[in-house]
């Protein structure tokens, strides 16, 4: 990745900081600004602290002095030796502040810019499209909303404010280094920093091959753990254990031996750069002893020097440190502003709409439908009026089109073609969520959260907001209120992960209650009574039906009984009407 492109990723990190957080960065600059001050003062303030501990009388007679020695009415040399070791430790107590209070406010900014973008990632992810959905491994967004998002605060944001400081910090050093001794300053700074160069150059594209390493297999070990967590049952029952731990480990291996890579380029420059640093004091002391003023003349000096390169290597290191994790969380930073770049739909925001208007009809008008431009129709012309109040089966093979139709009819799917009516108004991206409203979904496989029933039952609802008679009642049309009842807990009784604790059956008849608890005008019931026997599912049946004439009941359905309700049946194939019928004129063709 060029450095372009890397300036690129920091712009468009920056455009998704909100005004507030952006205003704390400009509060911390100026922090770092303090800090770099404070560092000025603790290094200007060991030399005379160093003067007057060795030559006294030299720094009692400096012109610089008098306003000290006026001011606090001194008498001798040596009593210049109070006032100036209290300002040494004062400077160095507020240097140590000074940069612990930076530490402190960098990062926990970096923290809670984290905690933003692993929100808005997770927030217009759940906006995207049903059609986007479709189409995206789950275990890429988990990536980015818990790991990569957090790489983006260690690796950028925390090494961006730490290359900032250390910046700072280098200057003010270095500025005041160059005001003591100016020759030697330029040196040490000339060295050192051709060291790091050269280092930078030697690795910048190691790190970016770790980085996208780390990126990539990041993906593939949440796949990997969402994929044996989720089959638990079948990996059990074949003892699959082995194969899954395998395929787990040649995704975490990797990922962590690219980690490690990262930070033994960050940390190794520190060991030699300490040698030389001890190398360059010695060589100092001795080009300040052979001069003709002596050691003792420039101790305060060498002093200063020496707590200036004591001080300016740990944060050329750091500096360099914050470089490499910078340049090896480049691939996790782009991950994560794919999905932050996410468009967010204009209704998230605004508060849920009023439904639309339904009295008379819902409409198909010749509808077309395809996944991707130069794929195949999977509906192909479909055009059809589903009264309001009627029941409607849908039934057909595998491929012929049902799920995606269903789909359309709930919004989830904009026709390629032709259009969804309401009452004779189309459904579009502006008004489908007020189309919506009228609907309630129970699918085959009904998703149960691991919380209590009522819960699940008043599903998105707070627990403290739950009308709990009405969960009851739409327990008992759902013919589940007395199974729950007969609980210890009745409806506080928690379910389990994906309601591992209850059959099929129940969890059917939970999501069927689900649907009631809506009280929707629309229930679209796709293969929702499968795990039913007939005796329940026409008790569920009977249940729905007594909810009234003006409710609209869309059923999937490979078992005939269950369309028995139906006023019509329409058989699809290979994305076409094949034929419409009552309940007994199908059933009597398929007998």
């Amino acid at each position: 990745m060029t450095d372009r492109s890397s300036s690129e990723l920091l712009r468009r990190l920056w455009s998704h900081i909100t005004p507030r957080r952006r205003v704390q960065f400009a509060i911390l600059f100026v922090l770092m600004i303090l800090a770099s001050f404070a560092e000025i003062l603790s290094i200007g303030a060991v030399v005379p602290f160093l003067g007057v501990l060795t030559a006294p009388e030299r720094v009692f007679s400096h012109e610089l002095a008098q306003p000290l020695v006026r001011a606090l009415d001194l008498k001798e040399p040596k009593d210049l030796m109070l006032p100036l070791t209290i300002a040494f430790a004062t400077a160095a107590l507020f240097s140590g502040i000074m940069r612990l209070a930076m530490l402190f406010a960098q990062t926990r900014l970096s923290y809670a810019v984290g905690a933003d973008f692993s929100l808005s990632i997770y927030r217009r992810t759940l906006y995207q499209p049903y059609a986007v959905h479709a189409k995206r491994n789950s275990s890429e967004v988990i990536a980015a909303i818990t790991t990569k998002t957090t790489s983006v605060v260690h690796h950028t944001l925390l090494s961006i404010l730490s290359i900032m400081s250390s910046i700072l910090l280098i200057v003010a050093i270095a500025a005041t280094l160059f005001l003591i001794e100016p020759h030697i300053a330029m040196i040490a700074m000339g060295g050192f920093g051709a060291i790091y160069l050269l280092i930078i150059l030697f690795t910048r594209r190691h790190l970016l091959r770790f980085s996208r390493s780390v990126a990539y297999e990041q993906n593939r070990a949440i796949k990997a753990l969402q994929e044996g967590l989720g089959a638990i049952r079948d990996v059990l029952i074949d003892g699959a254990q082995a194969a899954y731990c395998k395929v787990y480990r040649s995704a975490d291996m990797p990922m962590r031996r690219a980690q490690a890579n990262i930070q033994i380029i960050a940390g190794s420059p520190r060991f030699a750069i300490e040698a030389l640093g001890m190398v360059f004091i010695a060589v100092l002391a001795y080009s300040l002893a052979i001069r003709p003023e002596g050691l003792l003349a420039t101790i305060a000096a060498l002093g200063a020097l020496a707590l200036g390169a004591q001080r300016m290597l740990p944060i050329l290191q750091l500096c360099f440190a914050g470089w490499s994790n910078l340049r090896g969380g480049q691939a996790a930073l782009s991950d994560a502003l794919d999905l932050l770049d996410q468009p967010i739909p204009a209704y998230a925001d605004a508060p849920q709409p009023a439904p639309i208007p339904f009295s008379r009809a819902i409409k198909l008008d010749n509808l077309r439908f395809r996944y991707s431009e130069d794929g195949p129709w999977v509906l192909d012309g479909i055009t059809l009026d589903i009264g309001k109040g009627s029941w409607i089966g849908f039934i057909g093979s595998t491929g012929s089109g049902k799920s995606t139709l269903i789909d359309i009819v709930m919004g989830l799917l904009p026709p390629t073609e032709g259009a969804l009516r309401i009452d004779g108004s189309a459904i579009t991206d502006e008004n489908h969520r007020s189309w919506q409203a009228h609907l309630a979904h129970v699918p085959q496989v009904i998703f149960l959260t691991d919380s209590t029933v009522a819960e699940n039952i008043a599903f998105g609802i707070p627990a403290a907001q739950i009308d709990r008679e009405r969960v009851r009642q739409a327990a008992r049309d759902a013919q589940i209120a007395e199974t729950i009842e007969s609980w210890e807990d009745q409806y506080d009784t928690v379910v389990g992960e994906r309601g591992v604790r209850l059959s099929g059956g129940q969890r059917q008849r939970i999501g069927i209650a689900r649907a009631l608890y809506k009280r929707a005008d629309v229930i679209v019931l796709d293969e929702a009574t499968s795990a039913l026997d007939s005796a329940t599912e026409e008790a569920v049946m009977q249940g729905i039906e007594r909810l009234g004439d003006g409710l609209t009941v869309l059923v999937v359905a490979h078992r005939l009984t269950t369309l028995r309700k139906c006023t019509h049946v329409i058989e699809l194939l290979d994305g076409k009407i094949k034929r419409i019928g009552t309940y007994q004129e199908i059933v009597g063709v398929a007998s």
